[in-house]
């Protein structure tokens, strides 16, 4: 299990017998949908759901422009995601001049990366998604951002990530373990995706996950690795580097910045963190503190780094950033194996399964 640290472990392990009560309540819950006492809508449209069993770190966001990325060519694409932690409720699509206290960061980050999709954020989906298809009716096919527990709405593929380090299989519930679904609810999706595996993952490796995991027939497994990309300035976004002369402090409000402190374990002479909570809203008191701690490293070559989530709440600091030397450090999602190819054919034989708007009006 991951508890998340040492100071944490004794008091996620006291927490044990309301742990017990969480299991029990998503038990109940689970059966109240496979009975049909609660009900699910299907939509004859093609909806992708890209979820997880756990709280955070799995790398959803990650597999969201993973799938933007490789299917903006062929299709015209709607994201839908609750909005984490954004200030307002209810349905909103992204424009021109929205920020990410208004529609989330995640919601906000593909919205910066990809003005051509449609991007949307709302709690009810099963409201949301006429919605979307009302507001842009050229829409073929919506990604259902972190919907996997969101069972009034039945997806018609269900992309399942679990984390490498922390499979579904080696966890608990909340809040002894990171589990907010049974492992069993596996079994409702179509794809597996084991996420942030070692590059050199060996087939034997992988087997062995195979294995544990137990899927049932039919389902498909994939593992992955994240790859970082080349460091840009937030503001002006000239391309920086990362090497091994550089002190680097790390600015983060994710749910698992292990990985990212790895990689610059590796790369840089050394690094400083200054970790907030997963989505937190930066304040000008913040960004102070953050300056007096880039101010008091003493080496020739520094630089601030932090995340493409992170930046679009840091960015609203324009002004006051100037020339500190702010960069944001993007992460891609690479599936290994040489089943890449594998993967998005079967995605695309999914959307092409629907009768679509046609793409020459």
């Amino acid at each position: 299990m991951n508890f998340n640290g040492p100071l944490l472990r004794p008091i996620r392990i006291l927490l044990f017998p309301f742990s017990l009560i969480y299991a029990f309540v998503v038990w109940v819950r689970n059966r109240m949908y496979d009975r049909n006492i609660l009900s699910s809508s299907a939509f004859g449209f093609p909806l992708i759901c890209v979820g997880n069993l756990s709280v955070g770190g799995t790398g959803k966001s990650t597999m969201v422009e993973f799938l933007l990325w490789r299917l903006k060519q062929q299709y015209r694409i709607g994201i839908l995601s609750r909005g984490y932690k954004r200030k307002t409720r209810g349905y909103a699509l992204a424009n021109e001049k929205s920020t990410a206290l208004e529609i989330g960061d995640e919601p906000m980050q593909f919205h910066l990366k990809f003005p051509d999709a449609a991007i949307a954020v709302g709690e009810e989906r099963i409201v949301a998604i006429p919605q979307l298809l009302h507001d842009r009716p050229d829409t073929q096919v919506i990604i259902l951002d972190d919907a996997f527990q969101h069972r009034a709405v039945k997806a018609g593929l269900n992309i399942l990530l679990t984390e490498y380090s922390n499979l579904f299989t080696r966890d608990w519930f909340l809040p002894t373990g990171d589990l907010r679904d049974q492992p069993s609810s596996s079994r409702r999706s179509q794809v597996v995706i084991v996420t942030k595996c070692p590059p050199a993952l060996s087939e034997a490796q992988a087997r062995e996950i195979r294995e544990e995991l137990d899927l049932e027939a039919g389902q498909e497994l994939y593992f992955s690795s994240i790859e970082y990309g080349q460091p840009y300035h937030i503001l002006n976004r000239l391309a920086g580097k990362i090497h091994g002369a550089q002190e680097v402090l790390l600015i983060s409000g994710i749910a698992n910045p292990a990985p990212l402190k790895q990689y610059l374990h590796e790369h840089s002479k050394t690094y400083y963190e200054m970790l907030f909570g997963d989505h937190h809203i930066f304040t000008i008191d913040d960004w102070k503190e953050i300056c007096k701690r880039y101010d008091g490293v003493n080496a020739a070559e520094k630089i601030i780094l932090t995340t493409e989530k992170d930046a679009v709440r840091l960015n609203k600091f324009a002004s006051a950033i100037g020339d500190y030397p702010l960069y944001v450090l993007p992460i891609e999602m690479k599936i290994l194996f040489n089943q890449e190819q594998e993967l998005m054919q079967g995605i695309r034989t999914f959307i092409n399964h629907f009768p679509v708007p046609d793409k020459t009006n």
